[in-house]
């Protein structure tokens, strides 16, 4: 079955302190984004979708799009690559963008710029995020069972080994049962201790580290463009305003979707174990896992060979 990785890389990285979707952090410089290239296209990914700002294009060519594009998928056919830009070009034009706004519109602005690159069964995946082979081995098997419309997937992590020592993340907080994702929601500052203990800053509660969070990886069908173009919309007309940072978020568009009875989404669980960049502290710890990754076998020696 043909399925896309659209991959949201045109984040500012504010908290990071620089473009850490770039960072090469492999043993052989290789960037986050890669290792998901990877393991997507052996688990049976067909194309690669590329969400940057307009000035990057050339650059994410040289980094590892036209390797990619050189390459095959695990059928043994060439890979298809696209990249698509998220800039303010793709707003209504109903909306006036408030002077001085610099900022996307966030994940679900983001992933609607891909529309007319995607027309097959997609995942959705933050840059700056190791997921893990295992997930795209299960999401991709999960995509070739979704039916075409009122249904979708994601993948759940634990939030204890989500969450950083560095500072505050924000994670889709999930609640759910027999499978089937509840109810989400966004919460904007979760800060780990030293002692374990994880807390909801803006909410001034304690979360329990086995909470199922989202991290972004979102597996949908084509059709959910008609909903996220119809969100994003009511979004700009209700919340949006002349907020300079106001960002219109996927799990909060799954969220209202759940309540709404409009969408279905499973819940899978991954044996691997997620890690990322959200400060530039934890790159080390980051540079360390994947080196030990490719001793173990995980990984050829360079993913550029």
């Amino acid at each position: 079955m043909k399925a896309a990785l659209v991959i949201m890389a045109a984040g500012m990285g504010s908290r990071y302190g620089g473009n850490k979707q770039v960072d090469g952090i492999g043993p052989n410089g290789e960037i986050l984004m890669e290792y998901s290239i990877y393991d997507a296209l052996r688990a049976g990914f067909t194309k690669v979708v590329f969400i940057i700002k307009p000035d990057m294009v050339d650059m994410m060519k040289q980094l590892c799009g036209d390797r990619i594009a050189a390459g095959k998928t695990a059928d043994g056919e060439p890979v298809e690559v696209a990249y698509v830009c998220q800039d303010f070009s793709s707003v209504p034009s109903f909306y006036h963008i408030p002077e001085g706004r610099t900022k996307p519109f966030g994940t679900v602005h983001a992933v609607l710029c891909a529309a007319g690159a995607v027309s097959e069964p997609f995942c959705v995946i933050n840059a700056d995020d190791y997921y893990g082979v295992d997930a795209y081995r299960t999401i991709y098997e999960e995509l070739c069972r979704l039916p075409e419309r009122g249904r979708a997937t994601m993948v759940g992590y634990l939030l204890k080994n989500t969450a950083s020592l560095n500072g505050t993340v924000s994670r889709g907080v999930c609640t759910a049962s027999e499978g089937k994702l509840v109810n989400i929601r966004e919460a904007l500052k979760i800060q780990l201790y030293g002692d374990g203990t994880l807390k909801d800053l803006d909410r001034g509660e304690e979360l329990a580290p086995d909470t199922v969070v989202s991290m972004n990886f979102w597996g949908f069908m084509p059709s959910i463009f008609e909903e996220m173009r119809r969100y994003f919309e009511e979004f700009l007309r209700a919340e949006a305003g002349d907020n300079l940072k106001a960002e219109c978020l996927l799990p909060v568009m799954v969220g209202q979707l759940l309540a709404q009875g409009r969408l279905e989404v499973s819940v899978l669980h991954s044996a691997d174990r997620w890690f990322g960049m959200t400060y530039h502290e934890d790159r080390s710890a980051v540079a360390e896992e994947l080196k030990k990754l490719h001793s173990a076998g995980t990984y050829p020696a360079s993913l550029r060979a």
